[in-house]
């Protein structure tokens, strides 16, 4: 079973939601870690690591010093050589291509991500979300 981090930024409690599921799936081997206290040194003790952060403005990652997620994430993009990854998040509006983009970046600074893209939410997560979660969580720690 693989030690898995579950690294995230929430605003409204969506994404805090999701991460607590992906947790609840990974059981035992799943650690929770507000952004504020990750850092590239404590990246490698995790073979798995679950980022999650909401799309905000323009779908784009939350990238203000105050919240943390956007500085974290690029202090730890030169140790996602060949790390397995998983992203998720919440948004409220657009389609989800703050996303996409997040797992375009993450592949080309060699991350290994789950299945190849993230798992999105519109507003809260809703029973069927919450479900995808947990199976995630289940999924990374047997990955």
């Amino acid at each position: 079973m693989s030690k898995v981090a579950i690294v995230f930024w929430s605003q409204t409690g969506n994404t805090e939601t999701m991460a607590n599921c992906i947790a609840e799936g990974a059981g035992a081997n799943a650690t929770i870690i507000p952004c504020s206290e990750m850092n590239a040194a404590k990246l490698g003790e995790y073979d798995v690591v679950a980022f999650g952060c909401p799309a905000m403005g323009a779908e784009q990652l939350e990238e203000s010093e105050e919240m943390d997620f956007q500085p974290m994430f690029d202090a730890c993009k030169n140790m996602l050589s060949g790390k397995r990854v998983a992203l998720f998040g919440s948004y409220g509006w657009g389609d989800g291509q703050w996303m996409r983009d997040w797992v375009e970046r993450a592949q080309g600074d060699g991350a290994q991500v789950f299945g190849g893209e993230g798992l999105i939410c519109n507003e809260a997560p809703d029973d069927d979300v919450q479900a995808a979660c947990r199976k995630l969580g289940a999924d990374l720690a047997a990955w």
